[in-house]
């Protein structure tokens, strides 16, 4: 990763790209607590970590529209909200670039009227602890934003080695394209990158275009194993193509 650029960062929410209408979002955070620990006998003092506050902080941004983009879905608080903070490299976010990713508190949402512009504020809260049984909220992203419209035969992100410690996927659909029925976002794994040995790992299920936009989060259990390659796969009911975009966090 090179040197940040504040240009190349992306902010989804529940199936919405307001990239264009944030001018920053953070702090990212991931947070252990340390609760200092000295027993009668031990020779130094000790300390054990709790659970981690997990947040995206405070979105800020700018009024746009009534009904769309930010305003739209935001004006709607004390909602819980599956998010993407995915970071570029000198560069939009590509496949394997990082991605910050969970389902937060939607707690606030303020419109200031300024002599040009409404600027726009939304606070998030940190992530409920029963949403996800991971920790960890950095992963990489298998597609970015985009649209498809035939199934993924293309290579996957190298994980370096395959794991047995679970993980989870996080989608966001924009939109659909060329008629009705449904679309299935997909994680799939393999051990090399020749796509003729990838099976399918997690999957959204059918979702209905009725309910695009939309997003999600889809956990493995927390010993399964996740092969060393993953990649997105896409499948069409009598939809021709959608925009979206994948996340898949390691356990």
């Amino acid at each position: 990763m090179g040197r940040l650029n504040t240009k190349h960062v992306r902010f989804y929410a529940d199936g919405y790209d307001l990239s264009g209408d944030t001018s920053s979002i953070g702090p990212l955070m991931c947070d252990f607590p340390v609760e200092e620990m000295t027993g009668l006998n031990w020779a130094v003092k000790g300390s054990l970590l709790g659970q981690p506050t997990i947040g995206i902080g405070t979105l800020n941004g700018v009024f746009n529209s009534a009904t769309s983009g930010l305003h739209e879905l935001a004006a709607a608080a004390n909602a819980e909200r599956s998010c993407m903070v995915a970071i570029g490299d000198a560069a939009a976010p590509a496949k394997g670039d990082p991605v910050f990713c969970g389902k937060f508190a939607q707690k606030s949402y303020q419109g200031v009227p300024g002599e040009v512009m409404i600027t726009a504020t939304a606070e998030f809260g940190p992530q409920y602890a029963a949403s996800l049984n991971y920790d960890d909220p950095w992963g990489d992203l298998l597609h970015a934003y985009g649209e498809e419209t035939a199934a993924n035969t293309g290579s996957g992100v190298d994980g370096s080695s395959a794991t047995s410690a679970g993980g989870y996927m996080v989608y966001q659909i924009f939109s659909v394209t060329g008629g009705s029925g449904s679309v299935t976002i997909s994680v799939e794994d393999s051990v090399d990158t020749d796509d003729g040995n990838f099976g399918e790992l997690l999957t959204s299920g059918a979702i209905d275009v009725g309910d695009i936009p939309c997003a999600g989060i889809v956990q493995l259990g927390t010993t399964a194993t996740v092969k060393q390659y993953t990649r997105w796969q896409i499948a069409f009911d009598t939809a021709t193509a959608a925009t979206f975009a994948l996340a898949f966090v390691r356990g």
